[in-house]
């Protein structure tokens, strides 16, 4: 009689059977099929830097409806800001602000700050180590009074263009990172689309930063469909709002510290005001002095009497 075979033996002689399991389906997202391989890819690199900027926009009190409105503007174009209630703007106001961007989980602060009803001044300022810029604002014209017709998506991401005199000094190098750093949006914000439908434009004339905000428009025929690659045919419709930006100093720390660069052709509003005030005191001065001199003449050369000056008087 032949010898039984093993249990281990007559298990291992079994054929194997093949997985006829359907293939695991892709993960689907907003913008298509995703595999695996590229989840993985893309989670690699998600690991590293990831820009988690959040900007605090406020004001002072007793600021103009102007003003105010141009604050509007600036929150409703940067959906990564968070709008807080109007600031007393005393001595101890940095403290104050700092305190605040830390309760509210931001990392840099744009501070509208108004005087005497007339002037308007903007800290843009990275918290709490700094530096932090003081800019005087000219030439304001907000969204609802320009009626402009420029219209782009709300909550898109913009591109930001500096012009070529940031890269003359270095504190314009300065001014760009920082303008960079809040007035870029960051990618996969939650309130944010994935969309490049705007330009923010920076531009340097006469040592003063303008702003403008245009619309990039790309015409087509078809309803649906746009043609890429049409460079030449974009076009850039202006949306507003619009504002000039004058460095005064550039501080080391936030809302205060060491002067790391002041402005030397900066003249304040108030001087030019005093100056104005002077001009026209002057021109009253001029004008009392030449009727002190009429008067002198006229005292110095008396006229003659006039023969004549009683002829129709009646006699009595």
């Amino acid at each position: 009689m032949g010898k039984k075979r093993k249990h281990s033996e007559t298990e291992a002689a079994a054929p194997v059977k093949k997985d006829d399991s359907a293939p695991e389906r892709p993960k689907r997202t907003l913008l298509g099929w995703k595999d695996k391989k590229e989840d993985a890819e893309e989670s690699k690199a998600a690991s590293g830097f990831r820009n988690k900027e959040k900007v605090l926009v406020t004001c002072s009190r007793r600021i103009s409806f102007r003003y105010r409105h141009l604050m509007l503007n600036m929150v409703s174009l940067l959906p990564h800001c968070k709008k807080d209630s109007k600031v007393e703007a005393k001595s101890s106001k940095g403290a104050t602000l700092n305190e605040l961007v830390e309760l509210k989980g931001s990392s840099s602060c744009l501070f509208f700050e108004c005087r005497k009803h007339k002037d308007l001044y903007m800290w843009m300022v990275k918290s709490p180590s700094g530096p932090s810029v003081k800019f005087l604002v000219n030439a304001v014209h907000t969204m609802e009074e320009l009626k402009l017709t420029g219209n782009h998506l709300k909550g898109s991401r913009p591109l930001l263009t500096f012009s070529s005199n940031f890269d003359k000094d270095v504190h314009w190098k300065l001014l760009k990172e920082m303008l960079t750093q809040v007035f870029g949006i960051p990618k996969e914000h939650r309130k944010s689309k994935p969309y490049h439908d705007h330009v923010f434009a920076f531009s340097i004339v006469d040592d003063h930063i303008w702003f403008r905000n245009y619309q990039i428009s790309v015409p087509h025929n078809e309803a649906d469909k746009v043609a890429r690659g049409g460079l030449d045919k974009m076009t850039l419709v202006e949306v507003g709002p619009r504002f000039c930006l004058n460095p005064i100093k550039i501080f080391g720390g936030s809302f205060g510290g060491p002067t790391l660069y002041e402005n030397p052709f900066y003249v304040s509003p108030n001087q030019i005001r005093a100056l104005e005030k002077r001009n026209k005191a002057g021109k009253f001065a001029k004008k009392i002095k030449a009727k002190t001199r009429r008067k002198m003449h006229e005292l110095s050369n008396p006229l003659e009497p006039d023969e004549f000056a009683d002829m129709w008087k009646d006699d009595e």
